[in-house]
């Protein structure tokens, strides 16, 4: 399937705004969530969501840590989202395409599926996991957030033996938090955002 026709799950923007639009990073999800898997799911041709603020394309965004680490890396030129090329990232993810059949399992948990497949097409990796939602991430003030809703979960890895399988992935590495704040300019919006709370969750557990 090529780009013209790819199709992808989005949420009606109205939605989210029925529950309550938010900038940043919402942590009380279990609202946004059941207004997200109510119903049927919507998958809409990628090329008409890009220019639509009506709808927002649901993106699973998985930071992986790894004794107190997390998974980074540089955006290269065969990055989907090409306004993103050049950025680092301590997301991995996608968009969810229209590859199960959302009907059998219900929606939530064929989403969960999903992210799992999605992960494993952009990274390798040998090792069990924990998998927790902690936040909606959601940012309009630039031309991609305003068309995007992210869905932050933290995978806490036994293991950091985790290589790269897409080509637009690049210097993958572990870094702890420090190392991530020296680096926080050159990160996309999504990651400065999930960074500075995990600084703040960080300082919780202290």
């Amino acid at each position: 399937m090529g780009k013209e026709d790819e199709q992808i799950l989005v949420v009606e923007r109205s939605k989210i705004e029925q529950v309550g639009m938010f900038h940043g990073l919402a942590f009380d999800i279990d609202p946004y969530l059941e207004v997200i898997f109510q119903g049927l799911p919507q998958f809409k041709l990628r090329k008409d969501m890009e220019i639509d603020p009506t709808y927002k394309q649901l993106i699973p965004y998985v930071l992986m840590c790894c004794d107190g680490k997390y998974l980074t890396y540089l955006r290269g030129k065969r990055a989907g989202e090409k306004r993103l090329v050049g950025n680092r990232s301590i997301g991995i993810g996608g968009h969810i395409n229209p590859v199960d059949d959302m009907s059998l399992m219900g929606f939530r948990e064929t989403y969960l599926n999903a992210v799992e497949r999605e992960v494993e097409e952009e990274v390798d990796f040998q090792t069990t996991h924990t998998d927790e939602i902690i936040a909606l991430l959601n940012d309009d003030t630039n031309e991609v957030g305003k068309v995007h809703l992210g869905v932050v979960h933290l995978w806490t890895l036994d293991s950091d033996e985790v290589a790269k399988k897409e080509q637009m992935i690049n210097q993958l590495t572990f870094m702890s938090i420090d190392e991530l704040l020296e680096v926080r300019d050159e990160m996309e919006t999504w990651s400065q955002l999930c960074l500075d709370y995990l600084v703040e969750r960080a300082k919780t557990e202290a």
